[in-house]
């Protein structure tokens, strides 16, 4: 989904493995932004351009259109505000990139349905009194979100357990419930945003 040669912000980068492969791969000029330390430290070693900030504060300080793309990869939930995290990103960015796990996944319903707890699956590991995570949302919510932040979906991928694209042709209540994760590439709408009919025929 990222462009050779453009300007790319990796908000929550982590160790800064995914701004290392963009920046060898698609020769982008990478920069990042990691709120725990230990992560800015493993990307320096990387021989990264990462800063420490909070993807909740820190985005307000960046100009607009300062960058190409702007990445939020698996961190949408554990953020304060994800709508302002988005707007955001969506004013700095031309395009933006968002994968995060699915809530709507029948594994998770059955979870909830069945045992009465809440999920533990491998994209949402942490126990409910120890998980970082504190936003959680579906393919539908998510949908919903872009719309109403008028964002224009341009590409949206439904993905198993271990990132591979589901293909299957089905409309988007089937993404929602079989989609163990999503991620989804945005750009500002010119027009009124699409919607999940859209997002149901991206996937075909």
């Amino acid at each position: 989904m990222v462009a050779a040669g453009s300007r790319v912000l990796d908000v929550g980068c982590g160790d800064g493995e995914l701004l290392r492969l963009l920046s060898e791969h698609k020769g982008v000029d990478a920069r990042g932004v990691e709120i725990s330390q230990k992560g800015v430290n493993d990307c320096v070693a990387k021989g990264l351009s990462v800063i420490q900030g909070d993807a909740d504060i820190d985005l307000a300080d960046y100009p607009d259109d300062a960058f190409d793309y702007v990445i939020l990869s698996q961190t949408l939930q554990a953020t304060r505000n994800p709508r302002k995290v988005l707007e955001q990103m969506m004013r700095i960015g031309k395009r933006a990139i968002v994968s995060f796990p699915n809530f709507g996944h029948w594994r998770i319903r059955w979870q909830l349905g069945v045992r009465g707890r809440m999920p533990l699956t491998e994209n949402l590991s942490y126990p409910w009194y120890e998980t970082p995570n504190i936003h959680f949302c579906t393919i539908r919510d998510f949908v919903n979100l872009a719309e109403l932040i008028d964002a224009r979906i341009v590409k949206a991928m439904a993905m198993d357990r271990n990132g591979v694209q589901i293909r299957v042709n089905a409309p988007w209540w089937a993404w929602n419930l079989f989609g163990e994760q999503a991620v989804f590439l945005l750009e500002r709408a010119k027009k009124p945003a699409m919607g999940s009919k859209a997002f149901s025929s991206s996937q075909r």
